[in-house]
């Protein structure tokens, strides 16, 4: 959810647009052998939130998104050149929406280049490690699995890219490092291919 967060502004171009509609154009036309081989990918073995069910300190999710976090943000490209920088607020609460515990994340985020978005995620626990998230330019629900200090998001966001919109998928995990601090690291893909990453640091307010 980095930051929980896509790091471009709606009205901007994603970097290094015409190089990925090039990509994607080659992508369709290879669609015959396309579809087979991300089958095969999907099938390999990844890493599981499990796997960090015994490192410490345990993320609390309500306890830790639980107030003000300020965060900083690099977004990197498929080369790893840093083409967007960001900083953001978070103000965090937590209230009961028809009997269920639900979280409001308010992001502010202002950009290297001054410009500046707003996103207000709205979390729920739906079962033991398991959270669902929504936004308004998330296409569904966001999927989070949580273990000992891990917390793995699975979601879609809409961006536009060159007037068009696009559907790109992110697999965000957050690790937490000690009561304030919280590394942030989510891999962008499309078509299955890695379009870049974005690398957040966050930090909770004192009392």
């Amino acid at each position: 959810m980095s930051a929980i967060a896509d790091p471009i502004p709606h009205h901007s171009r994603l970097p290094g647009a015409a190089s990925i509609r090039m990509l994607a154009s080659r992508l369709a036309s290879m669609g015959a052998w396309l579809v087979p081989g991300l089958a095969l990918l999907a099938g390999c073995a990844s890493v599981e939130p499990e796997s960090y069910a015994r490192e410490t300190p345990i993320l609390d999710v309500k306890e830790y998104f639980n107030g003000t976090v300020d965060a900083w943000g690099i977004f990197t490209d498929r080369s790893g050149k840093v083409v967007k920088r960001f900083t953001v607020e978070i103000r965090c609460r937590w209230e009961s929406v028809d009997g269920i515990e639900t979280g409001i994340l308010d992001e502010q985020f202002i950009y290297s280049d001054g410009t500046r978005q707003r996103r207000v995620w709205t979390l729920q626990k739906t079962g033991p490690g398991q959270f669902s998230g929504t936004a308004d330019d998330v296409v569904g629900t966001a999927q989070g699995r949580l273990a000992g200090n891990a917390l793995q998001w699975r979601y879609t966001l809409a961006l536009p890219v060159d007037g068009r919109v696009w559907n790109v998928q992110f697999d965000d995990w957050m690790f937490l490092m000690d009561s304030r601090v919280m590394i942030n690291r989510a891999v962008m893909s499309k078509f299955g291919v890695r379009l870049g990453e974005v690398t957040l640091s966050f930090r909770k307010r004192g009392d």
